[in-house]
């Protein structure tokens, strides 16, 4: 290997330098019996940001409406429970969010089907906290969702 390789491989990242080497890690989903495209397969990661980002501008707006008029710190505050709130309800009743639902996602059970209160608490816990929904598997899920063992499909 002469040093454009090497540094290539570096730059790259160790997934593409693995797979360089020859080794099929398959696509994202593979694992869960998931599709490699269209409905039912992973949700790519560009999709469920915006979901999120706009989940979180309809939780500001709400927060800057109901409560915190110029305090832009508690506004954050108020919207951070707003979001824990509507991440409960609406993925634990209807599966998904209302950015989730415009950018068509929903959040199911590794099985499939609905997820259980139980775990749809724990994972909007544990989305809230934040760390955990930016430490990813290689099927781009989040440890959040690992954990309460989700996943984020398109429909």
């Amino acid at each position: 290997m002469d040093n454009r390789q090497v540094i290539g491989s570096w730059l790259s990242g160790p997934r593409a330098a693995a797979e360089d080497a020859g080794v099929d890690f398959g696509y994202r989903g593979e694992q869960l019996g998931l599709p490699r495209e269209g409905p039912g397969s992973i949700a790519r990661p560009g999709r469920r940001m915006g979901a999120l980002a706009v989940d979180w501008a309809l939780c500001m707006l709400i927060a800057y409406g109901l409560f915190a008029r110029g305090d832009m710190q508690a506004m954050g505050n108020w919207a951070l429970g707003i979001f824990f709130v509507m991440t409960v309800l609406t993925v634990g009743t209807v599966g998904c969010t209302p950015g989730k639902a415009l950018l068509r996602l929903r959040v199911v059970a590794e099985g499939g089907g609905r997820l259980g209160f139980g775990r749809v608490l724990l994972r909007s816990v544990l989305l809230c906290v934040g760390i955990p929904a930016l430490i990813w598997d290689r099927d781009g899920r989040g440890l959040h969702e690992r954990l309460a063992r989700a996943v984020q499909v398109r429909i």
